[in-house]
């Protein structure tokens, strides 16, 4: 990722509490984030500084501290661990990795794909919704390991935003933060788009999309304006042959069912479809010498059945 730092707002030396920044990483609609080292326990962590215009929010930033205190006590391996809050920051796991790309050969989509199911199952267990899962929230080190970022900060940052016709869920910032909308936008769940209420089948949704680009490389939904993209979210046609058939087609598809009821119900079904692949064993073809020996055998019973009372028995044999 390349960082323009003349526009960060801390630079090297800058302290949060016993938190030293050593450089920026990036900067979006959530806020900025920075490579820091702890003093006390002499560790690289990640730093991220919440909006200006959230940050001096005492209700807000209220609950905030309440959802970051949950977020604390998931402890899973694909999730990036929230190490504390310092004033208006967020000291975080710092992970070396990249964001995921596509398009992925089957045998590497699988396990990363299982990875990611595994830590939203963990979330939802616990009553957390992600809600902005989208590549960019989720880093593949080079070991293999997937860490899922961002657990449960879109949904303190809706909660502080009104929603009306014009702004669905996540679309809360402003024209200074049309980074994140722009990113957001082609993940959200259509229920998510359309300002109602949502549970953990909006992330099963995200999930679905996700796994979409990861198979074919392809942004399913990238309309020309965030408008054309949430139309298409709400409604558009998606192409599932770009997914070869079997299974995977039929797990994306389930995930991106636009009728909730119909919606694959639980990520954990996901992790099971993931862990089930390429397992199942074709039925062997029935063999056909059951079959002929039956024929020979009413042939022979038809043969006898005919036979005059005195007339010498038939010599049958066969092999």
């Amino acid at each position: 990722m390349v960082v323009n730092s003349k526009i960060m707002s801390y630079a090297h030396g800058d302290k949060f509490g016993p938190y030293e920044v050593v450089a920026p990483l990036g900067a979006g609609g959530m806020g900025e984030v920075y490579r820091a080292r702890d003093l006390k326990l002499n560790r690289d962590v990640a730093v991220k500084v919440l909006p200006a215009s959230l940050a001096n929010d005492a209700d807000y930033l209220a609950r905030f501290q309440r959802e970051a205190q949950a977020l604390a006590a998931l402890n899973h391996p694909n999730i990036a661990a929230i190490y504390g809050l310092e004033g208006n920051a967020i000291v975080m796991e710092l992970v070396e990795g990249s964001p995921l790309q596509g398009p992925m050969p089957l045998a590497e989509a699988l396990p990363v794909a299982k990875q990611i199911a595994e830590a939203l199952e963990a979330a939802h267990e616990q009553g957390i919704i992600h809600r902005d899962l989208k590549p960019g929230n989720i880093l593949l080190t080079a070991a293999g390991v997937v860490k899922v970022l961002d657990f449960g900060l879109a949904k303190a940052v809706e909660a502080k935003t009104a929603v009306s016709g014009a702004n669905s869920p996540t679309l809360t910032m402003r024209a200074t933060e049309a980074g994140l909308i722009l990113g957001t936008a082609g993940y959200m769940s259509p229920e998510q788009a359309a300002g109602k209420a949502v549970d953990r089948r909006a992330d099963i949704w995200s999930f679905g999309v996700v796994l979409y680009e990861l198979l074919t490389g392809a942004r399913l939904f990238d309309g020309e304006t965030v408008t054309h993209t949430l139309a298409d979210v709400v409604k558009g046609e998606i192409d599932f042959s770009r997914i070869p058939e079997g299974s995977m087609r039929d797990l994306v598809r389930r995930c991106l069912d636009r009728n909730l009821k119909s919606r694959l119900q639980h990520i954990g079904e996901a992790r099971i479809a993931i862990e089930n692949y390429g397992t199942a064993k074709p039925v062997a073809k029935a063999s056909r010498l059951p079959w002929v020996v039956c024929a020979v055998l009413a042939v022979v019973a038809g043969g006898l059945a005919l036979r005059k009372p005195g007339e010498a028995g038939l010599a049958v044999r066969f092999d």
